[in-house]
Formats: structure tokens, sequence, C-alpha cells
């Protein structure tokens, strides 16, 4: 279960604070799948990334099972993200020196898993989503769609408990969209992965268990 409690985030633009969070509170319950919907600068990436543990609020706290993990030391953190959490951006930030098979596996060869497993599991997760045949092609031969099942793969490759999905269809076309809508929600449904996904997609927004929506940094529930 994750819990979001009074959470708030905001920076200093010159002498002016900008709230892009305000005193959020939001349970998301293990298994589940969640939209988020709002209007570009609502401050849903924000929210993403501070579930993600890639920023820290300003105020608030963000309950794992119970565990405050903002009280921890880095290491601890980023040790926990590595494990526990899986991403996937419009952006897929694939590295174009590397393979398909080496960018996939890049998250367990951190964590610190032998080559050989690292690539055994790597090469499982690549055959699952379609791209058993493309293992040795580097991102730049790849199509877009191609490119963001990469992304998928990398995000399961430590068999997270979650996977964050920020505009994860943003930069495809309707059918290459509804492709990794597919991978997506399968997971969810078959893997009981606690999926939450930032979008401006409403089609896909239908096929998650929950939808919220973020305005102004505040929650309101959307239809």
């Amino acid at each position: 279960m994750i819990k979001i409690r009074n959470l708030s985030k905001s920076f200093m633009k010159g002498a002016n604070r900008i709230e892009v969070l305000k005193k959020l509170d939001l349970d998301i319950a293990d298994g589940e799948s969640l939209a988020v919907l709002g209007v570009s600068g609502a401050g849903k990436s924000t929210l993403i990334h501070i579930l993600g543990t890639l920023d820290h609020p300003t105020e608030g706290s963000l309950l794992f099972d119970d565990m405050d993990i903002f009280t921890w030391e880095e290491k601890k953190l980023a040790a926990f993200r590595n494990k526990k959490i899986g991403f996937v951006f419009q952006f897929h930030n694939l590295l174009p020196e590397f393979s398909c098979l080496e960018n996939t596996i890049m998250p367990a060869l951190i964590y610190g898993l032998s080559k050989g497993e690292a690539k055994e599991k790597g090469e499982a997760i690549l055959n699952q989503v379609g791209l058993g045949h493309r293992m040795t092609h580097k991102p730049g031969e790849l199509s877009g769609g191609e490119q963001q099942r990469v992304a998928v793969a990398r995000a399961l490759i430590m068999e997270p408990e979650i996977i964050l999905a920020d505009e994860p269809t943003g930069n495809l076309d309707t059918e290459t969209g509804h492709k990794i809508e597919d991978i997506l929600v399968q997971l969810n449904e078959t893997k009981k992965i606690t999926l939450v996904v930032v979008t401006h997609n409403q089609s896909l927004a239908k096929r998650l268990s929950r939808s919220i929506g973020l305005r102004d940094g505040r929650i309101y529930q959307s239809e």
C-alpha cells in the first residue's frame, strides 16, 4: 500500500515561491491500476517523480507499506528504487550505444546480478514483449514502439512491485500506443503489479481500475 499524506512540493523562481503540489492525500492499493489525469503543468509528472523517489517533497510523507522512505539515507533509497519500482517514460531514455538486451539488463547489473543471470532474465522479458528477434539491435535501429517496448522490458527486469509510467504512449501512433497499453494492462492484471500512469489518453485511463485528476496542484476525482 502506498500512502501519501499532506504532500506538497514547491520551488523558488527568483523571489517567488511556485507551489506545484498542495497538501495531497492519496492511497494506492497493492495491485491497483491508477490513471492520473490533468492538463500540462498540473503537477502530474512531479507527483510521479516523487512516487518514484526521483524527487523529494517539500512537505509531507510518502509511505510504502507504512515505511516513511524519505527518512532513509540516499543509498538505501536508491536500492529500494532499483528493486521495487520500474519506470516507463514518454521519452524512453535508452542508451544509444547499447543493444536492446544491454539496455534491458542495466538495472539488474546495477543491482549486482551476474551478467549471465541478468542476460537470462533480459532475454525472457524481451521475448515476453515481442522483441526476441531484436535483442542485438541498438535503439537507432528500432521503431518508436519497439523502443518503448524495450523501456517496458527494462522496467520489468527487477520484477518490481510498482510500475510508474509518465505518458508512455505520448509519442506513439494510435495503433502502436494500443500495443503498449495492452502490455501495461496485462502486466497489472496477470502479475498484480501496481500500475500508476500519468496520461492525457482517456482511452487508456478507462482501462485502469481508477482515475484521479490533478488541477492547480490538488487532487480531484476524475470521471
